[in-house]
């Protein structure tokens, strides 16, 4: 039997935040201090401490996050969560590839708990650059473009350790607004310190590509092709990776980039079918979104079963967008 799981879109464009993301702080702002709490106050960072690690390792981002800091009202409390340094851990599920066919493209299945899906498309020119990408943790991104043709997305890496550094999220915003292309966001990535492990797979514009393996105990790695779900070099953590088919859903990436027979939209169509495709949304595993980024258009469409939303910089269209997808 199946029912239905209903998701909500949102897609706004603020170049600067304003009135726009203080709404959107304000209505969210119990669910996001309840999590950034879990563990108790002495768990997380004080202010100094994690203004002056933002300050020293992303600095560029300093002047957004005080403005940001303004709007939530000048708490303690937001503005160390809105750091993102040091918050609990977040596990989730994730495929990502990069096809060079007829022009490249970032692929990407984003499989998570619906009910944490911000599920916001944001155009921002937080720090001069125009960005496009879809929200976390309010000013962080999942995946997204900039206006040079950089493509960044994400995936959990798989391993259980943490230490202390930043959210990824929140890493991924840095390199969209800093970065031109894969030489520069793989710097970045070697110098700012993470949280966790994670995968994150580059494009540019100029069709360069890498998939970082980056984690908070151990040097940045490069993967062997651009496609990433959710382990690294091997598999670490063995419950996890079978439970959401980790190992099954890599081989499925690596057959397709490896099918030079495939045209792109066979190869895109994929993302909608097992095993890329997931509706384990009660295990908090469910494909919420396909995200096809396209660097040498500066665009990026999402895409659900009958439903696509594309949005470009030069025609960004702001609107709300509510599915119904199949739960298993």
């Amino acid at each position: 039997m199946t029912d239905q799981v209903r998701l909500t879109f949102h897609a706004i464009a603020e170049p600067q935040p304003g009135a726009r993301w203080q709404a959107r702080f304000d209505e969210t702002w119990p669910a996001w201090q309840a999590w950034y709490l879990r563990d108790g106050d002495a768990a997380r960072p004080s202010y100094p401490v994690a203004r002056r690690m933002l300050a020293e390792h992303m600095p560029e981002l300093v002047p957004t996050w005080e403005r940001l800091v303004e709007l939530a009202g000048g708490g303690d409390l937001a503005a160390r969560m809105l750091t993102l340094y040091d918050p609990p851990p977040v596990v989730t599920g994730c495929s990502q590839a990069v096809f060079a066919r007829p022009e490249p493209v970032l692929a990407r299945n984003y499989d998570f708990d619906p009910v944490l899906l911000e599920g916001v498309i944001r155009e921002t020119a937080f720090a001069g650059r125009r960005v496009i990408g879809m929200s976390d943790c309010l000013w962080g991104l999942l995946d997204g473009i900039n206006d040079a043709g950089l493509v960044v997305s994400l995936a959990f890496g798989g391993r259980r350790e943490t230490g202390p550094g930043f959210a990824v999220p929140l890493v991924l915003r840095y390199l969209l607004e800093t970065c031109e292309d894969a030489t520069d966001a793989l710097a970045a990535l070697a110098r700012v310190p993470v949280q966790a492990s994670y995968n994150v797979t580059i494009l540019d514009r100029h069709g360069e590509a890498a998939t970082a393996r980056i984690a908070p105990d151990r040097p940045l790695a490069l993967g062997p092709v651009p496609v990433a779900t959710n382990h690294q070099q091997r598999v670490e953590w063995p419950e996890h990776a079978t439970a959401i088919a980790s190992v099954e859903r890599e081989a499925r990436l690596l057959e397709l980039a490896a099918d030079a027979e495939a045209g792109e939209e066979q190869l895109l169509a994929a993302f909608l079918e097992p095993p890329l495709y997931s509706t384990a949304y009660a295990d908090g595993f469910g494909t919420l979104y396909t995200a096809v980024h396209r660097p040498a258009e500066g665009a990026v469409e999402y895409r659900w079963p009958g439903a696509v939303m594309r949005q470009a910089f030069g025609g960004f269209e702001e609107g709300r967008l509510e599915l119904s997808l199949a739960r298993a």
